[in-house]
């Protein structure tokens, strides 16, 4: 199925779009003082909403850029299809040959990992990444720490958890 951009041409559009969307989602997320775990705190203990909106519509604005980007160049996605027919299939690229229900597996004990953290630490990781560009020595010590516990995470866990879904569920 062709896109609307050539591979050639897209190949250097959407890594310069995705980089200047990205500046542009910092910028707006450092002047808000943006952070989803404060927009679920707030909206849950004093029923304010200005925070939690600002997440919906991060997550809004991400299911929409990607399926913007699957239409103008769907050679970058094409896995997208197999994510919701896949079953217990194994995904091209997922590690240890994770089916669908694995990398599935993964993304819940990674953010669960990640949400209990940044509990613990008082703020999300893009609020982290902000408070890090402004000089917090805190957020660079956590921005340090998550990148570490992803290769640890990617190097021990996955395998494992990979293996007990394909255990469970034999394709």
């Amino acid at each position: 199925m062709p896109g609307w951009l050539a591979a050639n041409i897209a190949v250097y559009l959407v890594p310069i779009s995705t980089l200047i969307i990205g500046f542009v989602v910092g910028y707006m997320a450092q002047r808000s003082g943006f952070c989803s775990i404060g927009g679920f705190r707030d909206l849950l203990l004093f029923k304010q909403t200005r925070l939690f909106i600002g997440y919906l519509a991060l997550i809004g604005g991400a299911a929409l850029g990607y399926f913007i980007f699957s239409l103008i160049i769907p050679v970058a996605f094409p896995t997208y299809p197999k994510v919701v027919t896949g079953g217990f299939a194994a995904l091209p690229g997922a590690p240890n040959a994770a089916s669908v229900y694995g990398v599935l597996a993964m993304a819940v004990v990674g953010g669960i990992g990640l949400g209990l953290l940044g509990v613990l630490l008082g703020g999300c990781p893009l609020r982290q990444i902000v408070m890090s560009s402004e000089g917090n020595l805190n957020s660079i010590f956590f921005i340090i720490g998550l990148c570490v516990g992803v290769i640890i995470f990617y190097m021990f866990i996955v395998a494992n958890l990979v293996n007990i879904i394909n255990a469970l569920f034999p394709a």
